[in-house]
């Protein structure tokens, strides 16, 4: 029996597909621009998983996010699956990576073997951490700007 002939597989649309994004234009691709965000970001955030690192753009133009799994977390197999489910975690969300900012995250060895629903919970309260960092950011830089001009 063929599908034309059921009337009520005709009906159904096909569900709609969610355009996935890229994250190829979001990502930190050059040595220097790690090192730029290593030292400006002053101090290393710490998450049950990972670390993480967030440091102002120079030219604020969009946001960027880096992946450093180093040698220690296992073998380049382990390295590239860490990497894999952060880059696919990252393209679900890359609407609430922080505009301006540069985010570098370190996973640690646990990356390995938690649940990928609790590795992309903890990934999501990074992004929102690292979003009200960026914001009490904003808004104390005004503030000092502000402060200036009247003291003039």
């Amino acid at each position: 029996m063929s599908i034309s002939s059921k009337p009520e597989l005709q009906t159904l649309a096909p569900a709609p597909r969610k355009v996935r994004q890229s994250l190829a234009a979001a990502r930190l691709r050059n040595h220097a621009d790690y090192q730029r965000a290593y030292t400006a970001a002053g101090r290393k955030r710490r998450s049950a998983s990972m670390s993480w690192f967030l440091a102002p753009q120079n030219e604020p133009a969009s946001a960027r996010v880096g992946l450093t799994v180093g040698k220690v977390i296992g073998k380049a197999h382990e390295r590239n699956r860490i990497k894999r489910r952060l880059r696919d975690i990252l393209r679900r969300h890359v609407e609430l990576l922080p505009i301006g900012c540069d985010l570098i995250l370190h996973p640690h060895q646990t990356v390995l073997t938690i649940e990928f629903t609790k590795l992309e919970a903890e990934i999501l309260r990074i992004l929102q951490q690292a979003n009200a960092e960026q914001a009490r950011a904003n808004l104390t830089v005004p503030q000092r700007s502000r402060n200036a001009e009247s003291a003039r």
